[in-house]
This record gives structure tokens, C-alpha cells and sequence, in this order.
């Protein structure tokens, strides 16, 4: 057998409640240390030693989910001002070229060719894409290393040439001004945190940029949008539990931002604009979030006038403002629905579908923008899939409720009536139920090969959503799952808030409870159980997998959060301060201790470990490499049985992985080739 790299262990203690943490790879965080890169290469070298028997299976799941993939395609196109904006793939490139054409013109040019762009990078990711509504300029940013750290470019889209100076250390939030005179940016501090909004004025030097806003407080960062009305471009910064919004009319961008509601801690909130009211999405005395509106030129909580009231059943994620309509996106019972509001007379109604498991979405997330980009429509875009159906995308006409099919994915050899989802329901500890989506092949022998899925942080959802390279797994008899645990938002925020900070076990456990359930309902076994997690859901993983060893097969982690306590008490580490309101302060002896309980790092003891594979960016910003890399070193050094554990480090990659469509398939396919492998189910 190969021998895996035996890092040097270099003790670095920290005193801290009276307790010391001993981290004897500590040293590994010293990412400019040639030490460090070559051990991170020698774990990589090993990893391909250890699974080069898979080699044969690797190749047949990447070619198997090429073959399904719809190589030269089209996006739907989105209308924005006179043009309307779409993509389009071509066979054997790696990425979208982005294309647009008149409304009332079928002549198209391209703005964007991202293939060109990624000519000489290993990794190419577009940040932004913000057209001026004119269609005059075009604002754009990238990411070569998947540092999430973009440059912006500017474009004018009459002649072809690139305006001013690039503009370096930028993140995810722009707006222009009506007039495409001015475009608003957010820029980077030490600890990548976006905490500033510049104003560039175009045809200047970016370094006489006006400094619009900046955030003092580490807890928070910043982001610059405007709104759909086009009529203010909105500052807004947030914490994980508070929030405060600053409006600019669009038209007169030179104004000094105007703050329209105050901080007022764990109170958050959105602002969205349609003729004479602001209207806010907050959580203000309402736990699952009510839709609010006030006069625009009194915005004060006193001239509130409630348009959505509280639900304690139906949480409110997110809302859309078009010119005569109020578009509500909410879940109730752990599924997702539209609620559609007439502006005009007040009345409303509800879209649903009637799968029992399925994920409705305005957008698409790999898309490089949002769709319903106009404002002045009654027509509302949407995106729908479930475990065994691929997207459809289709048009709502708000007015006469018409629903409209405009395309639905095309997979090559995929028969969906071949394939079964269903919503199970745990029960934990607690006497909690923990909703189960799981899909499965219609003919499938049970107890079968099972993989089951979590994620349970940030309130996030981990929706049922279709996978064409799942499909591989599906049909080689393996059974997958979701655990839609606490910590997520499936239920409402009250499941977010029993899933976090001093609650935070509850995910884990819940996830446990899953397990236990598939197990003793004869879907799988302990010996034919896979559980897969990402960035949050890695420490979900990495958590189980110290609490119960002895219940799963194998672990799949990807880019593991699994040092809790070293990460926490550094802030200088991206992300950290604004993260103490997720998981908690060190400083608090009480919040310390209980991290300390479930840190994956700080509880992998000597025992028999199930077989491990880990992963991690080099350049992640999110999870930084060394917390996995740590991680498996302290395994290898501490377990009992011969297991494998690995660990894949993508050199030139961040948080996501691979940029290229083709790249995160073979990544994909290694991943299941190793679980395929150790599930004996290839």
C-alpha cells in the first residue's frame, strides 16, 4: 500500500477559559511555505495512489455524465431595457459565451466570451454581470483563483473598448446610476470582508473614487444593489442577525446616502421600492418575517402599514417588487410556494405544484444574472425541478394566471418515470420530526447502498433539487437522501434558530436521527451508508462522524468547516467576526466550551473511523485549506483501523471547486467512484 505524508507535528498552544488548545499542525496555515505547498501536493499524490484501482470507474461515471450533459445549448433570454441577454454553450468549451440581441431584432453580438477569458487560468469565475438598461455600458468582474477576490472592467458595448482602469479588490455588489455615468462598488478589507461603497464616475481614474459608505463594524459587511424599479440604488449592510439599509436615488447619484431604518440588533431587513412606498421584508416582532411599507418620504416605523402579516406556519424568504405586483417567496410545511399580491386591489393568491418533493426557484444559481430583471411586467419567471425531474422554466402571468412552459431540460437517455422521490419524516431526540426527501430507482433491492445529505446552516435550505450526474448513482442502485435538519430554514426561522449557537447540536443529532430512521426502515445499513456534506454540512459530517463512527461507511466532506475553536479565535481570518453570531464567541467561556463539545478537530480521538474523503481550495476565502488538511493528519495519526482517509486540495481553486463545466464533472465523478467503491455498489 502507499504510505501517506507524515506531516511534522510543531505544538502551538493557546490558553484560553483555563483550558489550553494544543494544535500540533498549526504550522500548516503558513499558505507561502513551501513546506506547506509540498505536503499538500504529497496528499494529493497519494490520494491518486490510493484510488487509482478506480481509475476504470472514474472514467465511465465522467463519460456517463458528459453523455447526459446538453453540450450545445441555450439559455431562455432575459429582457433588460431594449435587448433582451442569453447564453449559450458550445461542445468541448469549458464555458458560456454570453450573447444579446434588440427585442425587436434578431441581430445578436457577443459581450462576453468567458472561454477567452479563462485562456492561461485554471480557474475563471465571472463575479458580476450589470448591464447599463440602455445597453450603452457594461460592468463585469472576475476571479482567477477562486479567492473570490474580483476585478471590475467596464465595457462600452457601442464600440467593443474596455473604459478607465481596471478596478482590483472588489466583491459581488454593483449598481448603476440611470444615467450610466456612475457605477457603485464594494471593495475588500485585510480580511476579505466587503465594507466599503465606492462611487467611479466614468471616464475617471478609479483612484479618485468617492467613498460612499464604510462599515467599521467586523461583525457586518456591506453590499450595493438597486432596486428593480430602478429608482434608488440601495447600501446595504447586514450581520448574521441585523441589518440596515441606505437609499440613493438613482437619478441624482451624487446625493449622500439616506438611511431609512436604523440597526436595532437581531432586527433584519430588506428594502425593495414601488411607486410612492418603500416596502421592507423584516423580521421585526415577527420570527418567520412579515412584508411591511411605508411613504417614501417617511420612512418611519410609526407609517408602517402591514401588507403580509406574521404566520407562525409560512416563513417568507424572499420578496420581488414588479410595477403592479408584490411577489412573496415562502414554505409552509417544508414546501415551497409564490404568493402573488395585485398592488392594485389588494387581492392575492397562490402558486404551487403538486409533486410532493419539489424545489421552485426565480432563478437559476449558475446563471450569471437574475431573470425578471424588468420591472414594468406582470410576468414572473420561474424555475421548477424535483428529485426526478429536471428543470422546467416557466412564465407566470401574474394578471390572467396563466402559466406558460418556455423550456424544459432535455436529458439525453433519462426516463424520469423510471424514478421514485418521496418526503420521509424522522423523529429525534427530542420528539422533533425531521423532514426526509430521498429518490431511488423504481426497481431498487432494499436494503440498498444509501447516501445521505445535510447541510443545516445559516438558515439555509437544502432544496430537492435535480442532478444529472446523480443519476449515475441512482441507477447503480444507490439510494439518495437529504436531511433537512435544524440550523437550515426548510421550517421556518424558529428550525434556523434550534439549529444554531448554543443549539448547534441539534443539527448533528438530527442528522443521527436520519440515519437511524433510513436504517430501521430497511432502506439501507450501517455497512451500506454514505453521508455527504459541503462547508457548513462539512462540519455537520465531520461532527457525526466523531459522535457516531460506527454509523456510516464512508464520508464524503468537502471543504470542511471542522476546526472550529483555531478558526473562531483568530478574526483575521476571513469570515470569522461576522460568524460569532452563527456558532459563537470564544471569548465567552460558556459559547467556547460548548463549540469545543462539537468541534470535529478538537474530538477526533483514538477509535475506528470510517473510510474519509476530504477536500479543500487552496485559495478558499470561506473554509481555508488548512482546516481539512489538519483534519485528516490528526485522523490518520489517531485512528484505529486501516481505513483510508484522503484528502484532495484543488491548487488552483477556491470554496466552489472547479470553474469548468467539464472539470466539476470529473471531480464529481471521483467523488462517487470512492464512495461507489467503498459502498461495493460499482
Amino acid at each position: 500500500m502507499p504510505t501517506p505524508p507524515v506531516p511534522p507535528k510543531r505544538p502551538h498552544v493557546v490558553s484560553i477559559h483555563g483550558d489550553q488548545v494544543i494544535d500540533n499542525y498549526f504550522w500548516m496555515r503558513e499558505r507561502d511555505n513551501p513546506e506547506v505547498i509540498a505536503h499538500l501536493e504529497a496528499e494529493n499524490r497519494y490520494t491518486e495512489e490510493m484510488t487509482a484501482h478506480i481509475a476504470g470507474l472514474r472514467e465511465r461515471l465522467y463519460s456517463e455524465m458528459r453523455s447526459r450533459l446538453r453540450e450545445e445549448d441555450e439559455s431562455v433570454p432575459d429582457r433588460y431595457g431594449p435587448f433582451v441577454y442569453f447564453t449559450r454553450t458550445q461542445a468541448g468549451r469549458q464555458y458560456p459565451i454570453v450573447y444579446r440581441r434588440p427585442v425587436h431584432n434578431a441581430q445578436e453580438e457577443i459581450l462576453l466570451d468567458i472561454n477567452t477569458l479563462a485562456e492561461g487560468h485554471a480557474f475563471t469565475r465571472i463575479g458580476v454581470f450589470r448591464p447599463t438598461h440602455d445597453g450603452r455600458l457594461l460592468a463585469w468582474s472576475v476571479d482567477v483563483n477562486g479567492s473570490e477576490t474580483y476585478t471590475l472592467f467596464i465595457k462600452d458595448l457601442t464600440t467593443g473598448a474596455l473604459l478607465d482602469r481596471p478596478i482590483s479588490n472588489t466583491y459581488y455588489g454593483v449598481a448603476w446610476s440611470n444615467d450610466g455615468q456612475y457605477l457603485f462598488y464594494t471593495t475588500l478589507d485585510d480580511a476579505r470582508r466587503p465594507y466599503r461603497v465606492y462611487r467611479h464616475a466614468i471616464g475617471s481614474d478609479p483612484e479618485a473614487d468617492t467613498l460612499v459608505y464604510e462599515e467599521t463594524d467586523h461583525l457586518f459587511h456591506v453590499d450595493v444593489s438597486l432596486t428593480r424599479s430602478r429608482a434608488y440604488i440601495l447600501v446595504t449592510s447586514h450581520s448574521n442577525t441585523t441589518s440596515e439599509v441606505y437609499a440613493i436615488p438613482a437619478d441624482e447619484p451624487t446625493t449622500a446616502p439616506r438611511l431609512l431604518l436604523p440597526r436595532r440588533h437581531r432586527v433584519e431587513y430588506t428594502a425593495h421600492h414601488c411607486g410612492d412606498h418603500f416596502y421592507f421584508l423584516t423580521n421585526d416582532n415577527a420570527l418567520n418575517f412579515r412584508v411591511l411599507r411605508t411613504p417614501v418620504d417617511d420612512a418611519r416605523l410609526e407609517r408602517m402599514e402591514e401588507i403580509i402579516p406574521h404566520r407562525n406556519d409560512v416563513m417568507i424568504d424572499d420578496i420581488a417588487l414588479f410595477a403592479d405586483h408584490l411577489v412573496a417567496y415562502e414554505r409552509a410545511d417544508a414546501r415551497e410556494r409564490v404568493e402573488i399580491i395585485d398592488l392594485r386591489t389588494g387581492e392575492a393568491h397562490l402558486l404551487t405544484f403538486p409533486e410532493q418533493v419539489y424545489t421552485l426557484q426565480p432563478w437559476d444559481r449558475d446563471a450569471l444574472w437574475e431573470p425578471n430583471l424588468e420591472f414594468d411586467t406582470a410576468v414572473l419567471r420561474l424555475h421548477v425541478m424535483s428529485l426526478t425531474q429536471p428543470r422546467t422554466i416557466y412564465d407566470y402571468d401574474m394578471t390572467s394566471r396563466v402559466l406558460q412552459l418556455v423550456k424544459r431540460d432535455d436529458i439525453p437517455g433519462y426516463d424520469p418515470s423510471r424514478y421514485r422521490s418521496e418526503r420521509l419524516w424522522a423523529t429525534a431526540g427530542d420528539g422533533v420530526r425531521i423532514p426526509i426527501s430521498i429518490v431511488y430507482r423504481a426497481d431498487v433491492t432494499r436494503p440498498a447502498p444509501l447516501l445521505l445529505y445535510g447541510y443545516g446552516s445559516y438558515g439555509a435550505t437544502a432544496d430537492p433539487r435535480f442532478s444529472l450526474e446523480r443519476i449515475s448513482l441512482l441507477d447503480r442502485g444507490v439510494i439518495f437522501a437529504i436531511a433537512h435538519v435544524r440550523g437550515g430554514g426548510e421550517l421556518g426561522r424558529a428550525w434556523y434558530e434550534a439549529g444554531k449557537m448554543l443549539n448547534k447540536r441539534n443539527t448533528f443529532t438530527d442528522f443521527i436521527a436520519c440515519a437511524e430512521h433510513l436504517i430501521a426502515g430497511g432502506y439501507t445499513t450501517p455497512e451500506r451508508l454514505a453521508i455527504m456534506g459541503r462547508s457548513a454540512g462539512g462540519l455537520l459530517v465531520g461532527a457525526v462522524t466523531t459522535m457516531r463512527p460506527d454509523l456510516m461507511r464512508c464520508v464524503i466532506a468537502d471543504v470542511p468547516f471542522v476546526d472550529v475553536i483555531n478558526t473562531m479565535l483568530d478574526p483575521s481570518i476571513p469570515l470569522t467576526a461576522i460568524e460569532f453570531e452563527e456558532w459563537g464567541n470564544p471569548a465567552i467561556a460558556e459559547q467556547y466550551a460548548y463549540m469545543k463539545s462539537y468541534s470535529p478537530y478538537d474530538n477526533t480521538t483514538p477509535r475506528a473511523y470510517p473510510a474519509i474523503l476530504a477536500t479543500a481550495g487552496l485559495h478558499d476565502p470561506r473554509v481555508q485549506y488548512w482546516e481539512p488538511a489538519k483534519w485528516v493528519a490528526k485522523l490518520r495519526e489517531v485512528k484505529t483501523n486501516d481505513t483510508p482517509v484522503l484528502l484532495k486540495t484543488e491548487m488552483t481553486a477556491g470554496h466552489a471547486g472547479p470553474s469548468g463545466r467539464y472539470d466539476r464533472l470529473r471531480d464529481t465523478a471521483f467523488e462517487y467512484a470512492f464512495l461507489l467503491d467503498h459502498l461495493r455498489a460499482s
